[in-house]
């Protein structure tokens, strides 16, 4: 709803709903200690150590038995000295805390002075690999507690259960069975359990990414492109909807974080929003939205994207290439419910506190853009994902001194450094344990299993089967964070999709796609309550908001999976299929989107009544299914509608 006053008051966000909403980027990266003194400066140093040894990896070979381990070693010892058992114990290192970190340094120390011979004797390890198995996974699970919290630690330890009770499961569900050794020895001695693909990309790509935006962010990066979108969109009724979601897309992309997009936004737009006419849940909901984006979004998108690469091990170039068309259509649908915000509350025309001439700012900060256009222009070149990332980082310094205002001294590249590998640690420990969910799915052959139970559900339909695969993923997505909701059913329920025909690519972004769902999914709806916090505003209100805003758009993977012509909308055009059936299909998208936002809002050219909204939203999803009959009967039930509000239809006031 929008505010009702005529020229509603200037909100200012104070201390406490600041810190109530980075409350809750700390549940989505987990509650750190900030530690003072000496122990303070001890575990900079360790972060900012491991952030020079993973660029150091990225220009010199070093091999997977030591990248992987080392990796893992780093993030268990920072996690335990930085993340307590319990909230009351923060800000405190207590001594489990050290008995912890040291065990866990002692498990890689012994993997790696054990040398090839180790690796070779995974499937019957000695008594002390034994040992050294089983306290490196427990100490897994606890860093996953501490950063992740108790239902994910709950989910992977629901998987170890399936992997030792196999013999006494019925039907389909029944395996052989394995024992505490056979698995420590494929968890702990192996490249295929938890030094598996999750540790991979997090060792070799995700963390090098987050350096990379912690680099954008001390450079004045981030700063210049809230201040740019609020130049640029400005000066008309949708200027305050229109810079949340330019500023999600540019500030979400090197963040890839959510939750921390509509915190960073949100405490300098809402302010304007609520100036604009947005009601304290509407406003939530957008920021919610935007942020979302952040997820979606190239040059970097979420965590997951660098796994949809490994597994099908192509290029992160072909992600982001496969990333464009629906990452427009979400931004499109976006635009267009701040254009029917804007006429359905008669919004009014704001400005932000101290904005600055549009040129003024492109003619001193341009070189921001180059930062970040950097690492796809590396890409293009052919330099490999690793290394593009790289060289975009050493671009980012290097540009940062163009400018005296936005120099990186050394005090600035400590802070990159040292908050490049603090931000990688939540999502380490979670790409650890999901490995122990990936080894035990490999162990005992469940994703075929589980595929072939949702097929026979399905009777064999593509369609059921994508509508049961997305609801599998959302009711997963519930529980756990993007990256391990995504694994999971990667894993698991994308063989289902592939066995019916879906090429393996399409299947994997439908899954990625509503897998980032979750961040606007109660309970884990991180991003909406943390915008609910900013605005004062119902939690679950905005949340309900945020679905508004987001749903249009999270229809259209469904074209991906659904019709051989839909694949091209990932810029992959498949046999036998022209450039202008998948012109046609994006055409019908957008048609398709529209009609679901004006549906959603209530408005096309003037207020909807109930049977119009409805009419429109089956209008939407007969254009979105990719069938010659419902694009048609879609086209025409749109076109009834615009001509009968235009021509026929009494105006009336909005509702």
């Amino acid at each position: 709803m929008a505010s009702d006053s005529p020229q509603a008051a200037s909100v200012v966000i104070d201390d406490a709903r600041l810190a109530k909403a980075e409350s809750f980027i700390e549940q989505e990266e987990g509650a750190t200690s900030r530690h003072r003194g000496w122990l303070g400066h001890v575990t900079a140093t360790l972060l900012v150590v491991m952030s020079l040894f993973h660029l150091y990896a990225a220009v010199e070979i070093v091999p997977a038995q030591v990248l992987r381990p080392v990796h893992v070693g780093f993030t268990l010892l920072l996690v335990f000295l930085l993340f307590p058992i319990a909230k009351r114990y923060r800000n405190r290192l207590m001594w489990w805390d050290v008995v912890c970190a040291c065990l866990g340094v002692a498990t890689i120390a012994y993997l790696l002075a054990g040398g090839d011979d180790i690796w070779d004797r995974n499937v019957l390890p000695s008594p002390s690999d034994v040992f050294f198995g089983v306290a490196f996974v427990l100490l897994v699970l606890e860093a996953c507690r501490r950063t992740s919290g108790w239902i994910m630690l709950t989910v992977i330890c629901a998987f170890l259960a399936y992997a030792f009770v196999g013999p006494w499961l019925p039907g389909q569900w029944q395996h052989r069975g394995y024992d505490i050794a056979s698995m420590s020895g494929f968890m702990y001695q192996t490249l295929e359990g938890i030094f598996g693909t999750a540790v991979d990309v997090s060792s070799s790509l995700i963390i090098l990414f987050t350096i990379y935006g912690a680099f954008l962010q001390q450079s004045g990066a981030g700063k210049f492109f809230l201040d740019w979108s609020f130049a640029a969109m400005g000066g008309r009724p949708t200027g305050a909807g229109r810079t949340v979601v330019l500023a999600s897309f540019l500030l979400g992309g090197p963040s890839g974080s959510g939750v921390a997009t509509t915190v960073t936004i949100g405490s300098v737009a809402y302010p304007m929003l609520e100036r604009a006419g947005y009601g304290k849940d509407a406003a939530g909901g957008l920021l919610a939205a935007g942020g979302l984006g952040a997820i979606i979004s190239p040059p970097v998108l979420g965590a997951a994207a660098f796994l949809i690469a490994e597994f099908l091990k192509i290029s992160y170039l072909d992600v982001l290439m496969m990333a464009i068309v629906p990452t427009l259509l979400y931004y499109l649908c976006l635009f267009l419910m701040v254009e029917l915000d804007a006429r359905r509350f008669a919004m009014r025309e704001v400005t932000a506190a101290g904005e600055r001439r549009l040129g003024e700012l492109t003619r001193r900060y341009w070189y921001h853009f180059g930062s970040l256009a950097s690492i796809v222009v590396f890409m293009v070149l052919g330099f490999s994902p690793v290394l593009s990332v790289f060289y975009a980082t050493v671009v980012t310094y290097l540009a940062s001194f163009i400018r005296r205002d936005t120099m990186m001294g050394l005090s600035k590249l400590f802070a990159a450094l040292r908050d490049g590998s603090g931000q990688m640690l939540s999502v380490a420990a979670t790409c650890a344990a999901a490995g122990i969910i990936v080894g035990v799915v490999a162990k005992t052959g469940l994703g075929l299993k589980f595929s072939a139970i949702v097929i026979a559900y399905a009777g064999g339909s593509v369609a059921l089967t994508a509508v049961y695969t997305a609801l599998i993923v959302w009711v997963i997505g519930l529980a756990v964070p993007v990256t391990a909701s995504y694994i999971i059913c990667a894993v698991i329920a994308a063989p289902a999709l592939t066995k019916l025909g879906v090429p393996d690519f399409a299947a994997h972004m439908f899954i990625f796609y509503y897998a980032v769902l979750s961040e606007v999914s109660p309970p884990t709806a991180l991003s909406p309550f943390a915008a609910a916090a900013i605005t004062g505003g119902s939690p679950y209100r905005t949340t309900l908001q945020a679905w508004k805003y987001t749903l249009p758009a999270f229809v259209v993977p469904f074209v991906f999976v659904l019709d051989p012509a839909g694949v091209g909308l990932l810029l992959k055009l498949p046999p036998a299929t022209s450039w202008g059936s998948v012109a046609w299909i994006a055409v019908t998208a957008i048609l398709g989107i529209t009609a679901l936002a004006c549906g959603a809002q209530k408005w096309l050219l003037r207020a909807c009544n109930e049977f119009e909204r409805w009419l429109l939203i089956a209008c939407g999803l007969l254009l979105i299914y990719p069938a010659p009959a419902t694009d048609v009967a879609g086209i025409a039930g749109f076109a009834v509608l615009v001509a009968w509000q235009r021509f026929v239809r009494p105006r009336t006031a909005a509702t």
